[in-house]
């Protein structure tokens, strides 16, 4: 049976889904997520014999979501899960990211290898710390409305998302980075939805029960916690000079859809290819055909078994 409870936790509260006994996985959802979006691998897992929790992420659902953007810093967020294993009574964890969560496993693993003794990212490749500011790059080659950059001035995106939220959200989960034809770029004057996003067909992985659940969660939150972490690109670049060049040696696992957007741009399109640079102990990378991003709503079967199947490889 799975538990619902909220932990404090590195000066915060999390909102977490709790289910199982043996070894704890940790699963962190991405933008614009929730806990919820596990819900297709709480249960699997645990029936495999782990331990899951799934929180809903600072600034997310029904965690707390400090105001200010200094709150959501790399470290703000890989502390979240550092004190969450305290909270759970482990002193050791595998922890498994989607999305923005993919870079909180990553940088947890890196980090702290001491407590994540495994990791797995799903749509967003391990860090691949560059030559600049991310922000800064875009700039300098001549990049302005890159979605990043759309998302950086506080209350423009939220006015956008917050002024229909069941358009936002169907539009994020129905059209936005489900779509590989829809531009990571916002053109001028048009805001990052667009205007048909309230008619927006469902896709087969979701229906009008579980979008309205987002849709509530949402109208209660806003979108300000989330948008947060995208303020704090550059600074997490300056945090994590530390790391320049460092490999994550535990076991890895990798998976993605194939014709999800956020890894077919020329940047992670490089860092997926060479990701074995990073994780030197990868043991799979498992590219799903016909799946977009977001993969563990839309193929649950099959990140299921590589989930399960590299959960018992390394606990």
């Amino acid at each position: 049976m799975e538990l619902t409870k909220t932990v404090a936790v590195n000066g915060i509260e999390l909102f977490v889904r709790e289910r199982g006994e043996g070894p704890l996985v940790l699963l962190c959802h991405g933008w614009p997520e929730l806990s919820y979006s596990w819900r297709h691998q709480i249960g699997a897992i645990a029936e495999a014999g782990f331990r899951v929790v799934a929180p809903d992420m600072r600034g997310f659902g029904r965690s707390s979501a400090p105001q200010p953007i200094e709150a959501y810093s790399i470290f703000d967020l890989v502390g979240d899960m550092v004190a969450l294993v305290a909270a759970m009574n482990e002193t050791k964890a595998i922890i498994i990211g989607h999305d923005w969560g993919a870079p909180v496993a990553w940088h947890a693993a890196q980090f702290r290898p001491d407590l994540f003794t495994a990791v797995a990212g799903l749509s967003v490749p391990p860090p691949w710390r560059g030559k600049g500011r991310p922000l800064d790059l875009l700039q300098a080659a001549g990049i302005s409305n890159f979605y990043w950059q759309y998302f950086q001035k506080p209350g423009v995106a939220e006015a956008e998302f917050e002024r229909d939220v069941a358009a936002t959200i169907r539009g994020m989960l129905c059209g936005g980075f489900a779509d590989p034809a829809r531009s990571l770029f916002v053109p001028e004057g048009r805001g990052f939805i667009g205007r048909s996003a309230a008619t927006l067909p469902l896709p087969p992985w979701l229906n009008e029960t579980e979008l309205a659940y987002f849709i509530e969660q949402y109208k209660k939150s806003g979108f300000r916690g989330g948008l947060n972490w995208y303020r704090n690109i550059d600074r997490n670049w300056d945090l994590t000079a530390p790391w320049q060049g460092a490999q994550i040696l535990q076991p890895a696992l990798f998976i993605a859809g194939a014709t999800d957007p956020v890894i077919s741009d020329k940047m992670n399109g490089k860092h997926v290819a060479a990701m074995e640079k990073v994780l030197p102990n990868l043991k799979n990378k498992l590219i799903i055909p016909g799946a977009g991003h977001w993969i563990q709503q839309e193929k649950p079967a099959e990140v299921n078994a590589a989930l399960i199947e590299f959960l018992e490889q390394v606990s």
